[in-house]
């Protein structure tokens, strides 16, 4: 196996020689585009007409580290100078000089790593900046492999403007934010990873740019259409096969050059050619190594089942499993706002489904969407199908405050929807502090350096929630942090440091994570491949019990009471045998079960062996 990893970009800067480089840039509504080296001599670009329409290159003697620049020459004869949309690395921010990366330079260490199965993965959603970016993350490997925790997820990491920001404002998809550090820092980070046995997923977004430093459409008006709107501005237009190529491409470099394990994709629904994750998926399949385990997941608004089935299929792994959280939200909570409206009645019965099947709405309308249709049926896939999580970045991050559970629910409640979240054989998903406990916010924030966008985003932030009640009063909005202030970042930061100087609340959090963890190593892990839903019974307002035949055969047995008082039922009615191994139980539930009730913001998980 190669210790050292290029993939070769069609678009960009590509070093053929160390002291010679290939430019490659889609200019279809340029007239000419020349190229500026160390902001000195420029050459004027070549049009190549054997290709499609638009494209512009050229071969140059330089070597790695050399600054460049686009000079483009508009049909409106304007002269533009712009950053290469393909850059590897940025010198200064989105605005700035691109820069001729050697892909080689990085010598990998763990060579003969393969990868996990999907059915292993515990994931582990970060934000690189929170933890100091990637040399803070690579610091924070160890801990998290004591833990349990077999795949980090890195919210996305393409160049936005300023220091501060989510990342899904990202304008240039293939340069590594140098806030977070170097393309060789991240290698290392994957690389320290695999050492450590745990994967690494990146978070991509390929349904819009952020609203600073996109220069494409001046240039390459194709790239997007004006007959589709979205939440974030124009629609990228993937009719066009040079932008199919460029976001594929993009997932082939961070799955190749980068050697990540896997790749999150950022609300697809908002793609408006859905074949497009057809062809991506099979693409991928086709051109990564035959013996690794490279994982693809959806973010779907629309539940789309059909997406779904894996490698051998040469489709996606799984989906990010909103439903699941929805219907949590609503039992630990009890808001009822906006989406969660949807799940606000028989929520038992929803919550059973989704244990069962995956999916809460599989083609029922939704009384949120106006009463349209959402989702597909999804019964026949495997659990491992649905990544299911109670907080994530959105989840937290697009309340007003930012709020976690842990400022919300009953802490029993949590302790118990916790058990469920990490002890069935869907794929879990922990956002970073939830194994502590945290209670410090995660609140939406960027560092804008236009005073005027800066303005616009905080205004904005703030009229988004005049629709709930708790915001109709104006004074009331405009308390919401402002997100491009500094310390709305600092305040992001969850306080680990508490569990390493014997703070009891967080360390019984570290310990209630790491015993589940193991469980789910121990038991639970190696008997998840043909693993089959079998039935889920309604036990009370908020509780339900819920059975799964295990790939060997075994039997596990999940029950849940989330509700403040206690629902009646007999072991017996859960257990078909008295041979049962108890595999984890909040406080006495199992004396509780004996004497016929299931006691409130209660869990039992109990394992009976194949017969």
């Amino acid at each position: 196996m190669s210790n050292r990893h290029a993939f070769p970009l069609s678009f960009g800067a590509n070093l053929i020689a160390p002291d010679k480089a290939r430019f490659r840039i889609w200019a279809p509504s340029a007239r000419s585009v020349s190229l500026q080296l160390d902001g000195k001599s420029t050459h004027p670009m070549l049009r190549n007409e054997q290709s499609s329409a638009g494209w512009f290159e050229l071969e140059l003697s330089c070597s790695a580290g050399t600054h460049y620049r686009y000079v483009v020459q508009t049909e409106s004869a304007n002269e533009l100078s712009v950053p290469d949309p393909a850059s590897r690395l940025q010198a200064d921010d989105v605005h700035g000089a691109s820069v001729v990366v050697d892909p080689h330079a990085y010598q990998w260490q763990h060579t003969d790593w393969k990868g996990r199965p999907w059915h292993e993965t515990v994931l582990y959603e970060l934000h690189p900046g929170i933890l100091g970016g990637f040399e803070g993350i690579l610091q924070k490997l160890p801990e998290l492999a004591a833990l349990g925790i077999t795949a980090v997820e890195l919210m996305p990491v393409a160049d936005f403007p300023g220091r501060h920001n989510w990342g899904y404002d990202g304008v240039l998809p293939f340069a590594p934010d140098a806030a977070y550090g170097t393309p060789e820092q991240l290698k290392q980070l994957i690389d320290t990873a695999h050492g450590l046995g745990m994967m690494v997923f990146l978070d991509v977004v390929y349904n819009h740019f952020g609203p600073d430093g996109n220069y494409l459409g001046a240039y390459a008006a194709p790239f997007f259409r004006d007959d589709i709107k979205t939440l974030w501005g124009q629609a990228i237009d993937f009719r066009e096969p040079e932008v199919r190529e460029f976001f594929i491409e993009n997932t082939l470099y961070w799955l190749m050059e980068y050697r990540f394990d896997g790749l999150r994709f950022d609300a697809v629904h908002a793609i408006s050619e859905q074949d497009f994750l057809d062809e991506l998926a099979q693409r991928v399949r086709l051109a990564v190594e035959q013996d690794r385990h490279v994982h693809l997941v959806l973010e779907h608004d629309d539940n789309a089942a059909n997406l779904l089935g894996g490698p051998e299929q040469k489709k996606y792994d799984a989906q990010w499993n909103d439903d699941f959280h929805h219907v949590m939200h609503v039992l630990l909570t009890g808001e009822r706002e906006g989406y969660y409206a949807d799940y606000a009645d028989d929520t038992a019965k929803r919550l059973a489904r989704s244990l069962m099947e995956g999916f809460v709405y599989q083609g029922e309308a939704s009384a949120h969407r106006d009463g349209g249709l959402r989702g597909e049926p999804s019964a026949h896939l495997p659990p491992t199908s649905f990544v299911n999580f109670l907080q994530n970045h959105d989840q937290i991050g697009n309340r007003a405050f930012g709020d976690r559970l842990t400022t919300m629910a009953d802490p029993r409640a949590l302790h118990a929807a916790n058990a469920m979240l990490l002890l069935a054989p869907q794929i879990p998903m922990l956002f970073m502090g939830e194994e502590i406990g945290a209670t410090q916010p995660f609140l939406y924030f960027t560092s804008h350096t236009d005073p005027g966008l800066a303005e616009a985003v905080r205004e904005g932030r703030r009229e988004e929630f005049a629709k709930f009640a708790s915001f109709a009063d104006p004074a009331k909005r405009a308390a919401i942090p402002d997100p491009n202030d500094e310390n709305t970042f600092r305040q992001s930061i969850p306080n680990w440091e508490a569990a390493a100087q014997g703070d009891n609340a967080s360390l019984s959090w570290l310990n209630w994570t790491s015993r589940l963890l193991t469980i789910r190593r121990t038991h639970i892990v190696p008997r998840i491949p043909g693993t089959q839903a079998m039935d889920a019974m309604i036990l009370g307002p908020a509780a339900v019990a819920a059975h799964w035949r295990m790939g060997d055969g075994a039997r596990l047995m999940l029950a849940i009471n989330l509700a403040d008082e206690s629902v009646s039922v007999k072991l017996d009615a859960l257990s078909n045998t008295g041979g049962a191994d108890l595999l984890f139980e909040t406080d006495e539930t199992l004396a509780a079960l004996d004497a016929g009730r299931l006691p409130p913001y209660s869990f039992i998980a109990l394992l009976e062996p194949a017969a």
